[in-house]
């Protein structure tokens, strides 16, 4: 893995390239190909503050963090668990993606289809198109009784959260 360190406001240390050397050594096992990973360590002083920013390039992939303390160690080990974090996680898409349980494929996680009920998987859903809709007696009669002075009626549907939605009929 390639390190390289830019000093803003800060006197290099080869004390403290080494030890942030050492510590970001331990994302090459979140990586395929360390041999070929950049990362780019930005330190920088203002005032009190010791700012960290650190910048990967792997695997056709660009990870940034940043992190300030009054300590540029500890800034350095937090910047390293931000890294390490979205690393986990590209890791963990990337096993789901090659296990299949990726964003792009449909259905429930165990892998069962929707509707056990279809046919094969080359079924198309179907749209079945009808002209009549024939409400229920309650539903006809109690929506009529508020219409008698009009000459629309109307169709009311109660969907389970009791929204409402009115349709006329003309």
């Amino acid at each position: 893995m390639d390190v390289v360190f830019n000093f803003k406001n800060l006197e290099s240390s080869d004390h403290l390239k080494q030890y942030a050397q050492n510590r970001f050594e331990k994302l090459d096992k979140y990586l395929r190909n360390p041999e070929t990973a950049q990362v780019q360590i930005n330190l920088e002083v203002e005032k009190f503050r010791q700012i960290a920013e650190v910048i990967l390039y792997a695997e056709e992939n660009k990870i940034t963090a940043q992190e300030e303390t009054e300590d540029m160690y500890s800034t350095i080990d937090l910047v390293l668990d931000k890294i390490e974090a979205q690393l986990r996680k590209l890791r963990s898409k990337e096993k789901d993606r090659r296990r299949g349980k990726g964003a792009r494929t449909s259905g429930p996680e165990s892998g069962a289809p929707l509707f056990p009920e279809q046919g094969g998987e080359d079924e198309q859903p179907r749209i079945v198109p009808t002209d009549l809709y024939e409400p229920s007696p309650w539903m006809w009669k109690k929506q009529r009784s508020g219409s008698k002075n009009q000459r629309m009626d109307f169709l009311f549907f109660s969907m389970p959260r009791a929204i409402g939605l009115m349709c006329s009929i003309g």
